[in-house]
């Protein structure tokens, strides 16, 4: 049964940050909202399991907090996606660009099992590079990218084009002011 929620008024919009000109969509508002938060996370769940996912991938940070609750609940493995530097051990690596910058992400290696299905989990789809690196680095490693799931998504900076490989969903899409 599909429970409607008003995720839009969960979230704390901030103009000007993290510079001029940007609308920040703060999903902290989400994690104070028991109801929001749960919401969010009972959503993520389903579509891992439509997915038939075999593991959920959860980017740093605020992908973490989504994807833990569900993967404990699904009693899949969780595998984190770091920024670089983060990770003790061998890992994948992958450089993206960001709306307003570039980043390095890293993947244990040992995390990773081929023919591996995996659902990527992050807070935000912004122009998609971040979880295209992560798409890469599983593929890469042999692992299948069974899906994409993010709360927020911004399809004006276009990150349906650069994910148009995957099945994306989104909690919420916002389209620029």
């Amino acid at each position: 049964m599909a429970i409607e929620f008003d995720l839009d008024g969960a979230i704390r919009k901030v103009p000007g940050f993290p510079k001029p000109g940007i609308l920040f969509y703060d999903i902290t508002s989400i994690l104070t909202n028991p109801r929001a938060f749960g919401y969010c996370v009972d959503q993520a769940l389903a579509f891992c399991e439509r997915s038939k996912a075999g593991a959920l991938a959860a980017v740093e940070a605020r992908g973490f907090l989504f994807a833990a609750p569900v993967a404990h609940r699904l009693e899949l493995p969780l595998i984190l996606v770091r920024k670089k530097g983060k990770l003790p051990g061998k890992t994948y690596r992958a450089t993206f660009t960001l709306e307003y910058g570039e980043d390095e992400i890293e993947v244990h290696k040992a995390d990773v099992q081929a023919g591996q299905r995996i659902v990527l989990v992050d807070d935000l789809i912004a122009t998609g590079g971040t979880i295209k690196a992560a798409a890469d680095l599983f593929t890469a490693a042999g692992a299948e990218v069974a899906g994409i799931f993010a709360v927020v998504g911004l399809p004006f900076l276009d990150y349906e084009d650069v994910l148009r490989d995957y099945e994306v969903h989104t909690l919420i899409q916002y389209h620029g002011e």
